[in-house]
């Protein structure tokens, strides 16, 4: 997505209710016509305020590559893969691959579908870029993983079919997981965003690359949901219980004693969270 120099940033809202009318705006303002409450809003065009327009907010992208990284004549990007656990699914098993949902954006005249994602810049650290793309193009914030999924090269868009060194991307993907979900956001007039499993997911992404990153985004995920899983598994082994508790445990069709419980607890790892 393009950028200017300034970084993403919020106004306070109060501050820009004050006195806004008739006054300059540049592109990237939202606003909206109170009477219409229902009518989504819009971003504006460089331009005066109309009368009977509020200021909503003062999220703005970045425009241009002047602040561009580049390394062996590669463009550096940062992107993620935004994902979110669903509290309650059904008849599914428990799989955590079930229970994924991925946030992925549309662009006009497209029908297949990206991640967020655009260049990294030199006023900002990797992860930086990668959460103000996330914000700038699908409007969403949380929690990145501090190790990328890996480093991908693919052309630019507007070079696929090129023979030339130029349009080449290094692209650094991360996990998102989101915790806030923006009603406006930059990109909001130029990208939709979809909620959508990881089987959708892979059948709606434009580029192999993509699809090889939803690959290394199920296997962290799973990596990761193992690793907690036996942190709890070592913690319940360390509290102490008494006779009467451990001759009442003993007797449920539930308790794991011993190797082969914890083996039959790690052979269905992947599959269902273990209730103790």
């Amino acid at each position: 997505m393009g950028r200017d120099a300034n970084p993403v940033r919020e106004v306070n809202r109060q501050v820009l209710l004050k006195g806004m009318r008739g006054r300059f705006i540049k592109k990237g303002w939202v606003a909206i016509n109170p009477p219409k409450k229902d009518k989504r809003p819009s971003l504006f065009k460089e331009g005066r305020v109309n009368q009977g327009y509020i200021i909503m907010s003062a999220l703005l992208a970045r425009t241009g590559r002047h602040r561009q990284r580049y390394v062996d004549q590669f463009r550096l990007v940062a992107g993620c893969i935004p994902y979110k656990l669903e509290k309650n699914v059904e008849d599914q098993g428990c799989n955590v691959e079930d229970r994924v949902l991925v946030l992925m954006i549309s662009t006009p005249k497209r029908d297949d579908l990206v991640f967020p994602k655009g260049g990294w810049e030199n006023d900002e650290t990797l992860d930086e870029a990668a959460c103000r793309e996330a914000i700038e193009e699908a409007g969403v914030k949380g929690i990145l993983d501090e190790n990328p999924l890996g480093v991908w090269e693919f052309r630019s868009k507007s070079s696929q079919n090129s023979c030339s060194l130029a349009g080449g991307c290094r692209g650094y993907m991360f996990a998102l997981q989101v915790t806030e979900e923006l009603d406006h956001w930059p990109g909001q007039a130029s990208y939709n965003r979809k909620w959508l499993t990881l089987h959708e997911a892979f059948e709606h992404c434009r580029y192999d690359w993509m699809r090889d990153a939803l690959k290394h985004f199920l296997t962290s995920l799973l990596r990761s949901k193992d690793l907690a899983r036996r942190a709890d598994l070592a913690e319940i082994h360390m509290i102490p219980v008494s006779d009467n508790e451990e001759e009442s445990a003993m007797m449920s069709p539930n308790y794991l004693a011993g190797p082969s419980g914890v083996q039959h607890l790690e052979e269905f790892s992947s599959k269902c969270v273990v209730q103790v």
